[in-house]
């Protein structure tokens, strides 16, 4: 974190607060969703053979939240957690939604989109959704003007490992089910996407989609909602980044969305937007580490991507909001992707969605407030509804469960091995140990009694199938075909 001037340590700011004027104008909102980008994917965080100039940018004009949370570590059950300001399973979200099931964002959840609306502003998504893949769930019958993207993950498709065609021979069966990757714009379905080739198009397309969508709305409040399929695998790079990195073709990606940010932001400076724009970076889970060289890393926290340990939950984020937030500041307060539905509705001055939310408005940190501290805990969710783990600004309690393990990694493309693993009840000190490698469960039994009685009012709530509670307040997914 050498790049950043200030920091924010025990909710105390070294440097002026600054402060929204009753006369500011409601911002305009980027918001990057990377998808698979880890903790240590980023060169402030630590990235080695390429750099992320964009992006360094942004976190010494803004804030980098050095404790930030994915609702949860995947992305179906993320990015509804992103968009409705939930934990994902009050809203029956689980896992990642594949091109053959019928569910989706149920018509009575709000999402950030929708929330914007009310105050008048023009709403784009370019890139990924996976909220749901029929006609009823997609973004522009949820409150997006304009989409441009695949409705799930780019590895969703009947290709296998080296880019070729699955046929009825081929060791992957399940690919099979799919069928070719539908790129959408609109509602409609534009062009099947067959190959590695075809996808090295998308990160250039949804830039340019991106930018186009700023030029046009640039006299209006707007919510520009960036949702990169890279670096999900398989892996894929334009022409203008191939062999570019010395880290191979992951570092070849990174530098191609790295660039995105840069054309994104400059696009903003050319329409005099730059000063009144709240710019948020950030992903929906840790990364894929099975895929070995085709994946990001954690920075060194525990597992990855499909566990409740750091490594699966904790992302980077970074935002910056000219004049208000301060530059070049380290927040190490507790934040999540759900509290950003919550924040924005209070800096746009919309009413906040009438069923409950599980989100925190957070403005208080973006604002450098002295002792802001907003958010408590967090539960981490994972399965159809399983209460892993819930940690509070030091500590973090996990509870028995299986979980899968990342056993070796593997290269170029294909998954390594994984195994299955059990915990049992353990205590870890995040402040001193982020990797969670220590059990101090016998050295702090008033943590661990004030932990379990955070669990048992969350499992009241919303219920934890390790322990066969139904919860009292979740809602159903949608289901297209009911």
């Amino acid at each position: 974190m050498n790049l950043m001037k200030r920091y924010v340590t025990g909710g105390a700011l070294l440097g002026a607060a600054v402060g929204l004027s009753a006369a500011t104008p409601p911002p305009n909102i980027v918001l990057f969703f990377i998808d698979d980008l880890g903790y240590g994917d980023l060169s402030i965080t630590g990235a080695q053979g390429y750099l992320t100039p964009a992006i360094d940018r942004l976190a010494r004009e803004g804030m980098f939240f050095s404790q930030f949370y994915a609702a949860q570590p995947i992305s179906s059950a993320s990015r509804a957690g992103l968009m409705t300001g939930c934990y994902p399973n009050r809203i029956g979200f689980s896992g990642a939604l594949s091109p053959q099931q019928t569910v989706g964002i149920h018509d009575g959840e709000m999402t950030i989109a929708e929330v914007l609306r009310q105050k008048s502003y023009a709403t784009g998504i370019v890139g990924k959704w996976h909220l749901g893949s029929s006609r009823c769930f997609l973004p522009l019958q949820n409150g997006f003007d304009e989409y441009v993207g695949l409705p799930y993950s780019n590895d969703m498709w009947p290709v296998d490992y080296e880019g070729n065609r699955v046929t009825e021979a081929s060791n992957l069966p399940n690919k099979l089910r799919h069928p070719a990757l539908p790129l959408i714009d609109g509602n409609e379905t534009v062009r099947e996407l067959w190959t590695l080739e075809e996808q090295s198009e998308l990160t250039t397309l949804y830039t340019e989609r991106a930018v186009e969508f700023i030029e046009k709305n640039r006299n209006e409040p707007f919510f520009l909602y960036v949702a990169h399929s890279m670096p999900h695998v398989p892996l894929a790079v334009s022409d203008k980044f191939k062999g570019k990195s010395k880290q191979g073709l992951y570092g070849d990606v990174l530098m191609e969305i790295d660039w995105s940010v840069q054309e994104i932001l400059r696009a903003l400076n050319e329409q005099g937007l730059e000063d009144n724009t709240l710019v948020i970076f950030t992903s929906d889970n840790g990364p894929w580490i099975s895929f070995g060289n085709h994946a990001g890393s954690t920075g060194g926290l525990r597992e990855a991507k499909a566990s409740t340990f750091e490594g699966g939950h904790r992302v980077p984020c970074i935002m910056r909001w000219k004049g208000v937030i301060p530059e070049g500041v380290v927040c190490n307060r507790l934040a999540s992707a759900i509290d950003i539905l919550p924040t924005l509705a209070d800096i746009s001055g919309a009413p906040l969605p009438e069923k409950r939310i599980d989100g925190i408005n957070i403005l208080p940190l973006l604002k450098g407030e002295p002792g802001a501290a907003p958010r408590e805990t967090f539960l981490y969710y994972f399965g159809k509804n399983n209460l892993e783990a819930v940690r509070d600004e030091r500590f973090k309690l996990v509870f028995p469960h299986p979980y899968v393990s990342n056993e070796s990694p593997g290269k170029d493309g294909f998954p390594g091995l994984t195994g299955r693993e059990s915990i049992a009840l353990s205590l870890y000190d995040l402040r001193r140990d982020p990797g969670e490698r220590y059990n101090v469960l016998h050295l702090y039994p008033e943590v661990v009694a004030r932990l379990s009685a955070v669990a048992e009012q969350a499992r009241e709530d919303l219920g934890d199938d390790l322990t066969s509670r139904p919860g009292a307040n979740r809602r159903v997914i949608g289901d297209a075909s009911r």
